[in-house]
């Protein structure tokens, strides 16, 4: 009975606690002034609950619609949904420091940071010298590694996209095959970053299939999602031994990457790439920080390029009348395919305009990028944000919120070509590369390979959504997304 009464009394101390913790959260809190869900503003439980559900970022859009411009998401953390916010929070503001990435959702314990990750002397080094690397006269001098690439996507979908062995009854002519291409277009960016930072490619365009080390990079990308909650728990060291098994596949995602830079460093021929600038200064950075910046340069040049790129011929295919008025231009635009290339697709305002609203309705990164308040307040649009808080604009969000667009769920291109019916559209709350001195550096890579690869495509083929009632779009998010298969069948064109 004793021990009873004490396992009671423990029990009833630990719900008095949570109770007071909730009390104060919702009434006490320095951020108790600020809307949001009742139960997300006493807890940190209901934000982790939808981020396992892979929900959160698309359920922030009816706390913003119901609450206003900015949302409590939890206790000390608040969601933003206007281009002023951009500014403010990502920005930087003369005779002011810029807030600084939020530790708990950029760091992880035991692992050296990457230009991502780098506080503000150090990412203005690396920035500067990965700069010129990312540059438009750059991605000129690397057309031809990028353009073979995406010639050789272009002839393995030739061959892959009727079945030799089957003919259709009806017509007599060879089958078409479903392709993925979410698969395909995966492949493509992957092969392209991996010669453009290490000098040799994964190969998935060649056999047809990912690379085991392309294919361990999603579960990475997913496990990032749990150690978050840990932290977000301060679980951490209970859930140690979790953690080491998830670190067996980082530890081999490293040694592969570790293994692709030695033979880079070995190459005898100079190489203008990608990793050059880093290779300059491999002693000062050390062999754990000149790894860790390699890999994020083959995740960020790959999967978001590879991911908006699925999308936005998601969208297309959904959509016949502009996917036509898209086809009209590039086939009009070029006598031949040799005519495109990355200089040449730069003429093509639709599709310019096709590739914006593509990121507006499926951003790749569709969550915030949270930073924090640790000096002091800041005004974010207006607000007054109290210390240690933190702020994020969420993106799809943002993005589909009521207030910002007209039609927020409908995709039309022309809303990016001063179309009056948008006319009170707020384009410049749409911001998929952020804004400010951390803006993504490798924003002219990603565009000069979707308007080519989406050239090329449109150019060469006929296309056909292969499964019509399925709303590809209905995804979780992890992180990013969690893309399910785009089956789509290609028919080539007669040269």
């Amino acid at each position: 009975m004793v021990q009873l009464s004490y396992t009671g009394l423990v029990a009833l101390a630990a719900l008095f606690c949570t109770i007071a913790h909730a009390i104060y959260n919702l009434y006490f809190h320095p951020l108790a002034k600020f809307p949001g869900p009742f139960l997300h503003r006493a807890s940190r439980l209901p934000f982790i609950y939808r981020m396992l559900r892979g929900t959160l970022p698309t359920d922030v859009l009816a706390f913003h619609e119901r609450y206003g411009t900015v949302v409590r998401l939890a206790p000390n953390e608040l969601a933003f949904a206007s281009h002023q916010a951009w500014r403010d929070i990502y920005g930087h503001k003369p005779g002011q420091d810029e807030l600084p990435k939020s530790k708990l959702f950029y760091r992880n314990t035991g692992m050296p940071p990457s230009i991502v990750s780098e506080d503000k002397e150090n990412h203005a080094l690396l920035r500067r010298l990965l700069a010129n690397g990312f540059s438009d006269r750059s991605m000129r001098e690397q057309e031809p590694i990028i353009g073979s690439y995406v010639d050789l996507l272009i002839r393995r979908l030739r061959e892959y996209s009727v079945d030799r062995d089957a003919k259709d009854e009806t017509t007599g002519l060879q089958q078409r095959r479903k392709l993925d291409m979410t698969a395909w277009y995966n492949w493509t960016t992957f092969d392209i970053i991996g010669d453009l930072a290490f000098g040799e490619p994964f190969g998935c365009l060649d056999r047809a299939k990912y690379h085991p080390w392309v294919a361990a990079i999603g579960a990475t990308i997913h496990s990032a999602t749990i150690l978050l909650i840990a932290k977000l728990l301060g679980l951490q060291p209970l859930l140690l031994p979790i953690f080491k098994r998830m670190m067996k596949g980082r530890k081999e995602h490293g040694k592969r990457t570790q293994e692709k830079l030695n033979r880079r460093m070995e190459m005898k021929v100079e190489r203008h790439d990608l990793i050059e600038p880093l290779l300059t200064i491999k002693d000062e950075l050390g062999p754990e920080r000149l790894r860790i910046n390699a890999s994020t340069l083959i995740i960020a040049g790959s999967e978001t390029t590879a991911t908006l790129l699925t999308g936005v011929t998601y969208l297309l295919l959904s959509n016949p009348d502009t996917f036509r008025k898209l086809t009209d231009e590039v086939r009009s635009s070029f006598k031949s395919d040799d005519e495109i290339t990355l200089l040449s697709v730069g003429s093509l305002t639709y599709m310019f305009a096709c590739l914006n609203e593509a990121l507006r309705v499926y951003p790749p990164v569709a969550g915030g990028m949270p930073r924090s308040t640790p000096n002091g307040e800041a005004t974010i649009d207006g607000y007054v944000v109290p210390k240690d808080t933190s702020i994020a604009v969420w993106q799809w969000a943002t993005n589909h919120r009521s207030a910002n667009f007209k039609e927020p769920f409908a995709f039309r291109p022309e809303r990016w070509m001063h179309d009056p019916r948008y006319a009170g559209d707020d384009l410049d709350a749409v911001r998929p590369f952020s804004v400010g001195p951390r803006d993504c550096v490798g924003k002219n890579l990603a565009y000069a390979e979707m308007r080519l690869i989406l050239a090329k495509v449109v150019y060469n083929f006929d296309m056909e959504l292969a499964d019509k009632d399925v709303d590809w779009l209905q995804q979780k998010v992890y992180t990013l997304w969690s893309k399910p298969p785009l089956n789509v069948y290609l028919t080539p064109r007669k040269a």
